[in-house]
């Protein structure tokens, strides 16, 4: 295992993340405790020291399995981060009623890492609101000792990341991203990552294989990565995307069996970073995995000046993307949800204003309805 140095302890440079433990009868909220038993077992015996979890993994399940687990183990001998769940707007508020019962849980009585959950267009109003005490609560923590680093992770846009360091950016320790080779243009990684440079915020990346769809790919893809690196297998090679940028510190990976937990070991018994003509190749491969689903929007912005609705097309356009990609999820959703009925998709009038100008000739209008229908299904 390689190692990482972050201020004073030595983390291993690949984390277990417990949002994907192993489950009984495809329930998302029954973990099998004695796989999950097992893999953790078999990861601090390899060398992994970190281990992430948060209050809604696993339907709440996730905190209590993974510190009965580590349990078994010295406190001293990993670190284990958890968060403050305010994706769900229903807990502001009640920081130190969750933190209190999230000690409980873990059967800790410090976190050694506390971050934040999901920094976002949906919550930024009310983490930045001192009326919820949120940051006064987690640095107080932090004060005393049982919190050991303060940090955040982020899904919101690099406007809203910006917006919550110029509030909280001096105490943040460290900044959880969702970084990939696809991300790094398609959410705008690389940008954000320069956004924590200027701060000098190290980073811990989540979804390095995006939910599993780069732990595979197409025989064309893989022939030319075999190519260049012939030993390498697939998965790896999103590992070492992240092992060359040099920000990095901490990767996680939410492993749900033992051949995934095996593998990436192995992978991170070396540090092997991609060299330039490596890189530009997973850049191109990248590219062309999403234009196979993206729109081709180049975000000129020629088609914003001729919309009647004063709609936001690129920035749609850009969510629409991520939703048809990701066949759903809750980027798009919760994005949209701090945007104005009267500029959401459906508030497109299909006057087709905007396509008579724009230089890709997209299908703005038959987009917006499309995104609408897509949006009636989601709940957020």
């Amino acid at each position: 295992m390689i190692y990482k140095q972050f201020q004073d302890i030595r983390l291993s440079a690949l984390g277990l993340g417990t949002m994907r433990l192993p489950v009984l009868d495809g329930k998302d909220a029954q973990i099998n405790e004695a796989a999950a038993q097992e893999m953790v077992d078999y990861a601090m015996e390899h060398g992994v020291n970190y281990y992430d979890t948060a209050w809604g993994y696993h339907s709440g399940n996730s905190e209590l399995v993974i510190g009965k687990a580590l349990a078994r183990y010295p406190r001293e001998s990993f670190y284990l981060a958890t968060k403050f769940p305010g994706y769900d707007l229903n807990n502001m508020g009640k920081v130190e009623e969750i933190f209190e019962e999230q000690l409980k849980k873990c059967q800790v009585d410090y976190f050694d890492f506390y971050l934040f959950h999901n920094v976002c267009e949906m919550n930024i109003e009310q983490y930045l609101d001192p009326q919820y005490g949120t940051d006064a609560y987690l640095t107080k923590q932090k004060a005393n000792g049982r919190i050991k680093h303060l940090g955040f992770s982020a899904h919101g846009s690099v406007p809203v990341m910006r917006r919550f360091l110029e509030a909280y950016g001096d105490h943040m320790e460290f900044c959880q991203l969702q970084i990939n080779y696809l991300d790094w243009t398609f959410q705008d990684a690389k940008a954000k990552v320069e956004l924590l440079k200027e701060y000098n915020i190290p980073i811990w990346v989540m979804e390095p294989l995006r939910g599993g769809r780069l732990a595979k790919l197409g025989e064309s893809h893989t022939a030319r990565l075999t190519a260049l690196r012939p030993d390498e297998k697939i998965p790896a090679w999103a590992f070492r995307f992240l092992q060359s940028i040099p920000e990095v510190t901490m990767i996680l990976s939410g492993m749900s069996n033992m051949d995934q937990l095996r593998e990436n070991i192995r992978t991170f018994e070396a540090d092997k970073p991609l060299a330039e003509k490596e890189m530009s190749e997973l850049m191109e491969i990248a590219d062309e995995i999403l234009g196979k689903k993206a729109l081709p929007c180049t975000a000129c912005h020629y088609c914003t000046s001729h919309c009647p609705q004063g709609l936001d097309i690129p920035e749609l356009i850009k969510l629409y993307n991520e939703h048809n990609f990701t066949e759903g999820g809750f980027i798009a959703p919760m994005a949209l949800s701090a945007v104005p009925e009267e500029k959401q998709p459906s508030a497109c009038v299909g006057c087709r204003s905007c396509e008579a100008v724009c230089p890709q000739q997209i299908k703005i209008s038959e987009a917006m309805k499309d995104f609408s229908e897509k949006l009636k299904s989601v709940s957020f």
